[in-house]
């Protein structure tokens, strides 16, 4: 176990505690003008812990196997369950753009597993560094959104309608990364699947 993979525990550590807040915040005694904030910093802190343990695990050439497979399913479950909360009230967002994060994580991680396992890593594409951001920034803005929405100084139709446009374009951008990813990554695509005929042949 290295500090970067550490880092990496602390984001899925945090994903349920930012479901519970955003849940339960009233037993917990955290007020409805002060809940922005409180998921502004667990957020904060979650994406920090992504910022640092790549560079870390760089830095200090702690790159490690675990690491290759904890990062992205890291990311993954961070990410989605962050959206995942803001289906439900008040910002409601259309479960339906959930599931686009969903199938493009869950299709990536399957063919990132497939070719592992076959002895070959698919490369990392610019475009998912660029969607991660994208979400990142989509869910800080929701965040920061909900701040006028606690003082009574936005509407609730205007907080879903404006979260809804915001994540439709991250999810517009993911959709289209995947594609990028998918492309660039063709060549052992088409090579999984020829081994697959031949063993399915010769079986």
């Amino acid at each position: 176990m290295s500090i970067a993979n550490y880092l990496t525990f602390i984001r899925i550590f945090i994903s349920p505690i930012f479901l519970l807040v955003y849940l339960e915040h009233d037993k917990m005694g955290i007020s409805a003008t002060l809940l922005p904030y409180v998921l502004l910093f667990l957020l904060g802190v979650s994406e920090l812990s992504d910022a640092f343990d790549g560079f870390l695990a760089r830095r200090y050439n702690q790159v490690t196997d675990l690491g290759k497979i904890l990062d992205p399913m890291a990311d993954s479950i961070s990410r989605i369950s962050v959206f995942l909360t803001f289906t439900l009230d008040p910002v409601r967002l259309p479960m339906l753009l959930i599931f686009v994060f969903i199938y493009r994580d869950s299709v990536i991680s399957t063919l990132r597993t497939v070719c592992a396992l076959k002895g070959f890593a698919l490369a990392a594409r610019p475009s998912g560094k660029i969607k991660a951001v994208v979400q990142a920034i989509s869910a800080f803005i929701i965040l920061i959104l909900m701040i006028p929405h606690s003082l009574g100084s936005l509407s609730t139709e205007h907080l879903r309608d404006i979260s809804a446009l915001i994540v439709t374009f991250a999810a517009a951008y993911t959709v289209l990364s995947g594609i990028d990813y998918l492309i660039a990554n063709s060549i052992y695509i088409k090579k999984i699947l020829t081994d697959s005929e031949s063993h399915h042949e010769k079986s």
